[in-house]
């Protein structure tokens, strides 16, 4: 009714409308691809001081460049930004608030880099996929770390260049589950790159749906056809099954309810779930990609397109990991990151078949 503030355990509750107001100060991006690249030029449009950090020189030279900047292009918006840029040993300063938006193997690394370069009540967010958080917090300290969890879709496609393909759910929130000033002040400056952003007091949760949402995509790098066409083969639900279930029953064996968003729904994997349940929940995440303009994920343009290591160790892997630790196994996942390793390497080419042999 109105006035209630009850909230439930771990669901999305929209951000402040007043409050302590947005971040202040300098932002730096640490990682200017697709995900940081899109978000930090968001914020700059929007008057924020952004500073970026990435490792490709042409990149770098490019959003500095004031004939140039950095452009995002794409059915959502056409924007051009200009901003302080720096490879990893070239920035200087201090900064309170840094998004960390490498991928997953290089997080360590980065976090790294980054430290002399956090204040000592700097904050590090973490816009990455994987459970990124337990590695950054083991080298800034956990105090200095907030969880987020992002699924817009965006292409690096060349130095300056960004395509943002579609917009997807933003959740933020801290790894103890409190409601903060920094989570405020963190949600008032996000909803300048997506205005549905949130904030939840289960981040973990919306972290480990996110694994069993990715580990499909992992499995669709490794064929020809996008998200849509490869989710929608009716064959492959008994993939979707086997790599949503072992990714949910992990996670309830932590402890943690895992949630949904954009179409997966964790309960029609979770064990008990009947068949018709997994294939509505297929079905709505076929319906959410259909319309986007990236057509296919980021493993897979890394895998055929960059042909650079994709985050499978890091990312995926931990599924099984974790679960051995449960005595739950996990032979869908393990099958595929032994795929994805035979991809990395050109011991295996790129086919739709590749996903049958997955289910086998």
């Amino acid at each position: 009714m109105a006035g209630d503030t009850t909230r439930l355990e771990g669901e999305a509750r929209p951000g402040p409308d007043g409050g302590t107001g947005r971040l202040s100060g300098p932002i730096l991006v640490w990682g200017a691809g697709a995900i940081g690249g899109t978000v930090g030029a968001f914020l700059r449009h929007a008057g924020h001081e952004v500073v970026f950090v990435d490792v490709e020189g042409e990149h770098v030279a490019a959003i500095a460049d004031p004939a140039r900047g950095l452009r995002i292009e794409g059915p959502i918006e056409t924007l051009t930004v200009q901003a302080p840029a720096f490879t990893p040993d070239t920035v200087q300063g201090v900064f309170r608030t840094v998004l960390l938006c490498v991928k997953a193997h290089h997080t360590e690394g980065a976090a790294r880099a980054l430290l002399p370069h956090l204040a000592p009540d700097g904050t590090v967010v973490s816009l990455q996929n994987g459970l990124c958080e337990e590695i950054i917090a083991g080298v800034v300290g956990r105090e200095r770390v907030m969880g987020a969890f992002v699924n817009f879709s965006a292409d690096w496609i060349e130095p300056g260049l960004i395509m943002y393909g579609g917009r997807g759910a933003v959740m933020l929130g801290e790894l103890d589950g409190r409601d903060t000033p920094r989570l405020r002040a963190l949600h008032a400056t996000l909803t300048q790159f997506e205005p549905n952003a949130v904030t939840t007091d289960n981040i973990w949760g919306y972290l480990w749906g996110k694994l069993g949402y990715g580990a499909m995509l992992f499995a669709q790098a490794a064929g020809e056809k996008g998200i849509a066409d490869c989710l929608a083969r009716p064959e492959l639900l008994p993939l979707w099954r086997g790599l949503g279930g072992e990714a949910v029953a992990v996670a309830l064996a932590e402890g943690i309810t895992p949630l949904g968003f954009n179409g997966f729904d964790p309960a029609a994997f979770a064990p008990g779930a009947t068949e018709e349940a997994a294939a509505a929940s297929v079905a709505a995440m076929v319906a959410f990609n259909r319309p986007n303009a990236k057509t296919h994920s980021g493993v897979w343009r890394d895998l055929w397109v960059r042909h650079r290591r994709t985050e499978v160790d890091v990312q995926i892997a931990p599924i099984a990991t974790v679960g051995a630790r449960h005595g739950i196994p996990c032979p869908h996942v393990e099958r595929l990151v032994r795929v994805i390793h035979e991809c990395e390497s050109g011991a295996r080419p790129m086919a739709d078949a590749n996903l049958l042999e997955m289910m086998r």
